[in-house]
């Protein structure tokens, strides 16, 4: 006997939650809005920064290592004291001294971080036995021949950029959110900086800086990270590698000492020359 196929019955339901899914498919392929990029990346800033918040002061040793293009090593060892600010709209403060080698013994950098203004930066030189207020002009200059900048010194305080999200990939064995920020502040060496900020203790793992041409100018690295007091992480190694010259300078932490006691009258100018 032949068999004819039974046709399906018109069921206008059906066609409604089609057209639904169509409509939602359509949407899936449509561009995001910018602002919602750039909100997206002033979310990833804003977490990676306020997850270390409150650690009130801190102190830490290390050592940096300047590598030239011929691969020639030279080494110093310093201090970095910082004291924080609890209001995100002030900056917070950093005293940094050095202690070798010989020559740039008891050179000391006090830098109070602004938002839109130019950061405020003294240096003090033992050789002259004077303090030497750093230019907003200047900050894009290499800080003691090293491959960081005076402006890299400072806090990178949230609303100092503009941020974009750019994409998510992975980084080493994380995830990262990949997002652009751009200087809001007048004089900076940089037109934007491109950073990887990973998903699951939201701390930064890569910087590239661009240049005023926009061309790429550094990569840094973070690595080796620490928890302390079950709250605020530290990377104990960065790398900093210039790739138009050849050069580079890695920084070695020791161990974070928090809660020290720190006050505004021990990030003043009046105690630069008393830091040997």
């Amino acid at each position: 006997m032949l068999r004819l196929k039974r046709l399906k019955q018109f069921n206008p339901f059906n066609h409604v939650i089609l057209a639904g899914v169509l409509m939602l498919t359509s949407f899936a392929h449509l561009p995001v809005a910018a602002e919602d990029l750039d909100q997206k990346g002033f979310d990833v800033a804003a977490r990676n920064d306020r997850s270390d918040r409150g650690f009130g002061d801190s102190r830490v040793e290390l050592e940096m290592v300047l590598k030239n293009a011929a691969g020639a090593e030279s080494r110093r060892t310093l201090e970095i004291s910082t004291l924080e600010l609890p209001d995100e709209s002030v900056g917070d403060k950093n005293l940094i001294v050095f202690f070798t080698p010989a020559d740039i013994e008891g050179t000391a950098l006090l830098s109070y971080a602004k938002i839109l203004d130019p950061d405020d930066q003294w240096l003090y030189l033992p050789a002259l036995k004077r303090v030497k207020r750093i230019s907003s002009k200047n900050k894009s200059g290499p800080f003691v021949g090293s491959e960081y900048a005076f402006e890299d010194i400072t806090g990178q305080e949230l609303e100092k950029y503009e941020y974009t999200w750019l994409r998510e990939e992975p980084c080493g064995e994380l995830n990262c959110d990949v997002v652009e920020r751009r200087p809001r502040y007048k004089d900076s060496g940089y037109t934007k900086q491109i950073g990887w900020v990973d998903q699951t203790v939201y701390q930064a793992r890569k910087i590239e800086y661009y240049d005023r041409k926009g061309s790429l100018l550094k990569t840094q690295l973070f690595e080796d990270y620490k928890l302390y007091d079950d709250k605020f992480w530290r990377a104990h190694v960065w790398r900093m590698e210039n790739h138009q010259t050849g050069k580079s300078t890695n920084l070695f932490y020791k161990d974070y000492k928090f809660n020290l006691g720190l006050k505004d009258g021990d990030f003043v100018t009046g105690a630069l020359s008393r830091q040997r």
